[in-house]
């Protein structure tokens, strides 16, 4: 069973349904105990860092998820998801992170041209950095999906699987071991988002 983690933060119905589309069995856990019987884990998340970090703490979820990540289960995080995976975030101050990968989270504006649009939305092709990834699988390199974001990750370790040309090459996915993350919505990304789901169900546990 998929548990897609419900902190009060999250497009929970979309992901809930993409995954029914390929035939996975997901459900919205709230409950940190429930993580237990949990194959496989997914952190979704929108909106400001510092507010989604704090209601997953509260939630206890942040312990039951990371001793999960212990036990070798897949995590996946998407979108603000995938930026509380690293050590801290400096969106309106510095907040910390889960601290599973090693990097930061940034502001794009300090990167990208001027004129550019913040925050960036629209569909992007993916550059492989990792074509070993397992989450490309079903897909190829050039592929679009959807992204809606202002920061963006900068990892300082190898943890970097993907990128997306928006003015500069920003960080699109991440992989270490069993933790991936994805900038982009893979919900929102047609027959390419659910490709990347659908490989994410097939990493072993």
């Amino acid at each position: 069973m998929i548990a897609i983690i419900d902190y009060g933060v999250g497009n929970l119905f979309s992901l809930k349904s993409s995954f029914a589309a390929i035939g996975e069995d997901a459900a919205v856990i709230s409950d940190p105990d429930a993580l237990k019987d949990a194959d496989r884990l997914l952190l979704p998340g929108v909106g400001a860092f510092e507010d989604a970090a704090e209601k997953l703490r509260k939630s206890g979820l942040d312990q039951a998820l990371l001793e999960g990540v212990n036990q070798g289960k897949p995590l996946l995080g998407i979108c603000l998801g995938m930026q509380m995976l690293f050590e801290k975030s400096y969106e309106y101050g510095e907040h910390s992170g889960l601290g599973l990968l090693a990097g930061e989270i940034r502001p794009i504006r300090d990167v990208i041209p001027a004129h550019y649009k913040i925050p960036h939305i629209g569909w992007n092709a993916l550059k492989f950095e990792r074509p070993d990834c397992p989450l490309w699988k079903y897909i190829r390199e050039g592929d679009y999906v959807y992204f809606v974001h202002s920061y963006y990750a900068v990892p300082s370790g190898d943890c970097l699987s993907a990128s997306a040309e928006y003015g500069a090459d920003l960080t699109a996915a991440v992989w270490k071991d069993n933790v991936f993350g994805c900038q982009f919505h893979p919900e929102k990304s047609g027959a390419v988002g659910l490709s990347i789901l659908r490989a994410f169900c097939e990493v072993p546990v």
